[in-house]
């Protein structure tokens, strides 16, 4: 039987964006519903299941950055958020939220297509895919051929600025890199606290115990280094 293609939920406040958004991606081979608000968006989460949200930040109401925070609690459905904001503590804020990606409005509705399928990408394995190259972190293990990181549980989802950020430092084991070496290989926009944020997220995810790294560790004046079991 054939998959379905993935189901996008859009939230945005405006009808005109709202609609022409619906349009593009079902042109595009997506299922689409759409939501005006929080308040709507809510509902069609009760009572659908959703690959990932393309989420605008500033509504009334409830704001975007409002329900991400709040969907974080218990929804790893993927968020690709929305603002007329491009400025970097802007960023950090929806970063620190938990949304996977961020596009500054105006945009080009091709490059929202191609943020969407490196999200949508991440997909879990399957139980005939063979793995072939691994770095174990305790329990965790990043599949580096497939750019997964699994446990015991199965993959453990990670944003496309996470997976860029656990990858580079992959490939470069035991050797530190700078916060500005890590954004300009990870092609991450913002200060160099926006990359402490992710490296403190990407810990969250690896790391038994995120205060006290073992694997991802800080090197003081200098950077980040990834040091895996053996």
């Amino acid at each position: 039987m054939d998959h379905e293609p993935p189901h996008i939920l859009v939230v945005d406040d405006d009808t005109r964006l709202r609609d022409l958004l619906r349009k593009y991606l079902m042109d595009n081979g997506f299922r689409v519903t759409v939501a005006a608000d929080s308040g709507q968006a809510r509902h069609q989460l009760e009572s659908l299941e959703f690959d990932l949200i393309v989420l605008d930040r500033m509504m009334p109401g409830e704001d975007g950055l409002s329900l991400a925070r709040s969907l974080r609690t218990g929804n790893d459905v993927p968020i690709l958020m929305l603002t007329a904001m491009g400025e970097v503590e802007a960023r950090i804020d929806g970063l620190e939220a938990g949304v996977d990606d961020y596009l500054a409005k105006p945009f080009e509705p091709r490059e929202l297509l191609l943020r969407i399928r490196m999200i949508l990408r991440r997909s879990p394995l399957t139980t005939e895919e063979t793995v072939v190259g691994e770095i174990v972190l305790g329990h965790c293990r990043f599949l580096t051929e497939r750019e997964l990181l699994v446990n015991d549980d199965g993959p453990i989802r990670l944003t496309t600025t996470e997976t860029s950020l656990l990858r580079t430092l992959a490939e470069n084991i035991g050797q530190v890199l700078s916060r500005s070496d890590l954004a300009q290989r990870c092609d991450i926009k913002g200060s160099e606290r926006t990359i402490d944020v992710q490296v403190t997220r990407l810990r969250r995810k690896i790391e038994p115990n995120p205060k006290l790294p073992r694997y991802l560790q800080t090197v003081r004046g200098r950077g980040y280094v990834l040091r895996p079991d053996e």
